[in-house]
């Protein structure tokens, strides 16, 4: 099967090369990855293959999204990113929050992973498809998950590694980022 993905001009494509070194060193410096790929996970993890709404269009910048009791703590990958991101304003926000969670697989010495460009961004908050913390104890997660078209083993991992396996404490990641005091 044959991916169709979205057309982004050459200068687009080397922003994000430029932004991925930048991010690079902020993942590194600040040792941010776990929260860098939830971000990138709960954002895309709000759309639904039904109804087509949702995704990776950049809203978790948004007070909202952020506010949704399973993004805890996401408003501090926002604060972290947005100095890097005011340097690359010709990314979207959709672009950039995924970009960071492929760096940050990247990072920790995961594979690498494919980054296509192009996502569309959105200026509204969306769909709230994505409420792990509560899923994972439901039994009808399989088929929340489903509807959100993804992949066994993704369902699998999440219901047994959970958010705590990415650090989703808003505090202990404060602290650990220096952003906030014990």
């Amino acid at each position: 099967m044959t991916k169709n993905y979205p057309t982004v001009s050459e200068d687009y494509k080397k922003s994000v090369e430029k932004a991925k070194k930048k991010l690079r060193g902020l993942i590194a410096e600040k040792n941010c990855a776990p929260l860098m790929l939830r971000l990138a996970w709960h954002s895309a993890g709000t759309f639904d293959v039904k109804s087509k709404t949702g995704g990776p269009y950049g809203t978790m910048r948004y007070a909202a999204e952020l506010a949704h009791g399973a993004n805890n703590g996401l408003d501090i990958a926002v604060r972290l990113l947005e100095p890097i991101k005011e340097q690359f304003p010709n990314i979207t926000y959709a672009d950039f929050y995924q970009l960071a969670g492929v760096v940050a697989v990247e990072i920790t010495g995961g594979p690498e992973v494919p980054f296509h460009p192009g996502r569309e961004v959105s200026n509204y908050y969306v769909y709230d498809c994505f409420a792990i913390l509560s899923l994972m104890v439901n039994p009808g997660i399989r088929c929340h998950f489903n509807s959100c078209g993804k992949s066994r083993l993704l369902i699998n991992v999440v219901v047994l590694s959970g958010d705590n396996f990415l650090l989703c404490n808003r505090r202990s990641v404060g602290v650990a980022l220096g952003l906030i005091s014990q």
